[in-house]
């Protein structure tokens, strides 16, 4: 039943008629888009067209507010991981990917800091961080995921939204792991995230990365993937949105970007505006084209990191119930971080 809900609900985001079409850019505010595909990876209607200004690609028809709320309230982890709550392979997979995150961020950032997730779904990264001795805390659409995080980890994570957080609220570090693609406006979440870091505070953004690509022509688009990213054009939103990039963790050809950004101390609203690469729009359509669905399986990068893939399925079939109940019985013996 949840996925003839979903298929109901996007059925108007893949055929909204022209009047309804994306009018600007969300990064670079032009009007001008060619289409690039059709089809989304289940091969249903999706229409998904680039910027012929800065080259950034999202779907010609983007959602309400509503109707995201209600999806990723409802709909989303159901129709796309096949879960109502996570399975033990989900959590286990969830929780080195959000230790990985640590390690990385540790050497830039204090122990005092104090993190903020937006999107933090099982609650992993919480926890993480929290374990670490920070103040962490986060919100998360989705019903069955956040109640795992708050009955299972003990994690501080809160059904909300990003635009109705406390005004007031500031932090020193906001995490945006694979969630900035659904936005419907990424420029406004950023500029609200602006909003709640300290002076000099950091975001670290991940997300998928459509220059590498992460699969193969014909699989790139969803239509929970309201907008897709290149390296170029994460880095032109997050400058238009008053930030620097402090670190770049990922290659060119990775297929998820992990990025490191600083607050600067000059608002987005009084910067000088928008540089726009000229060279993006190209460079996207050729990695659009780079590859076929022969090509692209026959890359090297693609050979070994789906050799790894497999071992870590076969590794997590054999240990994920045993390591997430270890995992949840360590949470709830430690007592939550106070909030601060």
């Amino acid at each position: 039943m949840s996925l003839v809900r979903t298929r109901t609900r996007a059925a108007r985001w893949r055929t909204a008629p022209p009047e309804e079409t994306i009018k600007r850019c969300d990064l670079c505010d032009a009007a001008r888009f060619d289409l690039v595909a059709e089809r989304d990876r289940e091969g249903e209607v999706l229409h998904t067209g680039i910027c012929l200004r800065c080259g950034l690609v999202c779907h010609m028809a983007i959602p309400s507010e509503a109707e995201l709320a209600e999806f990723y309230a409802v709909d989303y982890r159901s129709q796309y991981h096949g879960e109502l709550t996570p399975s033990p392979r989900r959590v286990m997979r969830a929780w080195k990917n959000a230790e990985r995150i640590y390690r990385q961020l540790a050497p830039h950032i204090s122990p005092s800091d104090k993190v903020f997730e937006v999107g933090a779904g099982i609650g992993c990264n919480v926890k993480v961080f929290e374990l670490q001795g920070h103040d962490a805390s986060g919100i998360e659409p989705n019903l069955g995921f956040q109640a795992f995080s708050v009955d299972q980890l003990r994690a501080r994570v809160t059904r909300g939204d990003l635009f109705n957080l406390d005004e007031e609220a500031r932090y020193d570090l906001v995490l945006l792991v694979h969630v900035i693609e659904h936005f419907r406006s990424p420029r406004r979440a950023l500029e609200r995230i602006y909003g709640l870091l300290q002076p000099g505070g950091k975001l670290y953004v991940e997300c998928p990365n459509l220059a590498a690509p992460f699969a193969r022509p014909g699989r790139l688009f969803h239509y929970a993937h309201v907008h897709n990213f290149t390296p170029w054009t994460l880095e032109m939103m997050a400058g238009r949105c008053g930030f620097e990039v402090e670190r770049a963790f990922s290659e060119e050809e990775d297929p998820n970007l992990q990025m490191l950004l600083r607050r600067s101390d000059t608002p987005s609203s009084m910067m000088s505006g928008l540089r726009v690469d000229a060279d993006n729009l190209p460079r996207t359509l050729a990695a659009l084209r780079k590859y076929n669905a022969v090509t692209y399986h026959l890359r090297w990068n693609y050979l070994r990191d789906r050799a790894g893939k497999l071992a870590s399925y076969f590794d997590e079939r054999l240990r994920a119930r045993a390591y997430v109940r270890r995992l949840i019985a360590r949470c709830q013996a430690e007592p939550s971080a106070p909030a601060a």
